[in-house]
């Protein structure tokens, strides 16, 4: 199997790419056109700042290249953030593949620390990443900003409100959690992907 990640200017990519290797998966870490369509299976992880990352995309068209793929993608975090309409990080536009907002955290009580970071569970899961999974597992969160719920959220958790988890849409699934960071649960939803 021939997988991609996509390469730009975010961290956690490598983090990504050892956690495929632990599954028996040598994938390609590439900003090559031709490699990511050509590709069975593209990752477009990231940790970084939207508005940053959207110029970049777009200085190198690789936002171009990744609304164009046909094969199954996940997008992990950053990277399911920027797949989004617009997002309040630095108020850009992203890639509009899911139709709908990327906003910011604001607490509501004293104790509700952002940004939102350790283990929370999933509920509501629906799709093809979550089979094979108990109905409250629990996942690794790093990030400040939020999806809401809308008409493609494929997974929810509730910190400060509920919002949207996991995103799904044709060929295009996104966790804004880190699977690569989730233990066995993180690894049965990568399995899952690259069973697709």
């Amino acid at each position: 199997m021939n997988v991609a990640i996509v390469k730009y200017n975010a961290g956690n990519i490598f983090s990504v790419d050892h956690a495929l290797r632990r599954l028996g998966v040598e994938a390609v870490i590439t900003a090559d056109k031709e490699l990511l369509a050509k590709a069975d299976k593209v990752i477009f992880p990231g940790v970084g700042e939207a508005a940053t990352t959207m110029r970049h995309l777009k200085e190198h068209r690789l936002d171009e290249v990744i609304r164009s793929l046909k094969q199954p993608v996940l997008g992990i975090c950053l990277g399911m953030q920027l797949m989004c309409r617009h997002s309040e990080e630095g108020d850009v536009d992203g890639l509009g593949i899911f139709d709908t907002d990327v906003k910011r955290f604001v607490p509501a009580r004293h104790e509700d620390k952002v940004p939102h970071m350790g283990w929370n569970t999933l509920t509501d899961t629906c799709g093809p990443l979550f089979e094979g999974l108990a109905r409250e597992e629990f996942v690794y969160f790093v990030h400040s900003f939020y999806v809401p719920l809308n008409e493609h959220t494929a997974a929810r958790t509730d910190y400060i409100l509920p919002y949207s988890s996991a995103l799904h849409k044709d060929n295009f699934h996104a966790t804004q959690f880190h699977p690569e960071k989730s233990g066995k649960t993180g690894e049965r939803i990568l399995t899952n992907f690259l069973n697709l």
